[in-house]
């Protein structure tokens, strides 16, 4: 007759932890992958910010105040935000805003 076949619970086993051994070589690469992007795109954010105010400065002749006149003064739609919830800082000094160490 028929024999009904189904998986042992060894087998079972076996896969799970394949699967467990699979997640924890992938998940980690994840993780730093995606810190790795994130400082990237607020490396660009930083440029692009930076860009903005020399392009001010050319067209105006005045160094901006702060960063919102660049929005003010529609050089930028708004102000980018940094992946890491941490505010761009506008140095007067040397009108510049700064590079974040994440």
């Amino acid at each position: 007759m028929f024999k009904k076949r189904a998986f042992t619970l060894v087998e079972v086993i076996l896969v799970v932890v394949i699967v467990g051994i699979l997640a924890a070589i992938v998940i980690p690469r994840i993780t730093y992958t995606r810190t790795e992007a994130q400082k990237g795109a607020c490396g660009s954010n930083v440029a692009a910010l930076n860009s903005q105010i020399e392009l001010y400065h050319v067209q105006v002749g005045t160094w901006p105040t702060d960063l919102d006149a660049l929005v003010t003064d529609d050089y930028i739609d708004a102000l980018p935000v940094c992946p890491f919830a941490t505010a761009y800082v506008y140095s007067t000094g040397n009108h510049r805003v700064a590079k974040h160490t994440h």
